[in-house]
């Protein structure tokens, strides 16, 4: 998945949101002042030449609407995370978030059950493809 910038993304969180928009709509989302028009419009073309968003047509009009979904790049973006500064290592990425404490005592009994959890459902699949 192409990498986004803040501006690209911010778009994306808007589609993400509100669903399908025209450019002059995600426009009217923006508090005063409002990017341009055509600032906007650049960005969206942008963002379906890299994939993120499709159009469909409507006269001269073009309505966008997200094609990655935001958990699709939510996972995608913490993959290149924890790559580039984690080794790869998911451990050592939530190691350093339980040593910096941020995590707190609640959420990581949460975790530690969800691991507990997802391992006895992949031992219950394993017994039933024996």
């Amino acid at each position: 998945m192409e990498k986004l910038t803040p501006k690209e993304e911010e778009i994306m969180r808007w589609f993400w949101e509100k669903g399908p928009l025209f450019v002059k709509e995600l426009q009217e989302l923006y508090p005063e002042p409002r990017p341009h028009f055509n600032t906007l419009s650049t960005l969206v073309r942008l963002l379906e030449q890299k994939g993120y968003v499709a159009h469909k047509a409507y006269g001269k009009s073009y309505q966008y609407y997200a094609c990655v979904a935001e958990e699709d790049f939510r996972k995608s973006t913490l993959r290149d995370v924890v790559r580039k500064y984690f080794a790869d290592s998911y451990l050592q990425a939530v190691s350093t978030l339980v040593r910096d404490r941020d995590l707190s005592e609640a959420e990581i009994e949460e975790l530690t059950a969800l691991v507990r959890k997802l391992r006895s459902q992949g031992k219950s699949r394993n017994r039933a493809g024996e």
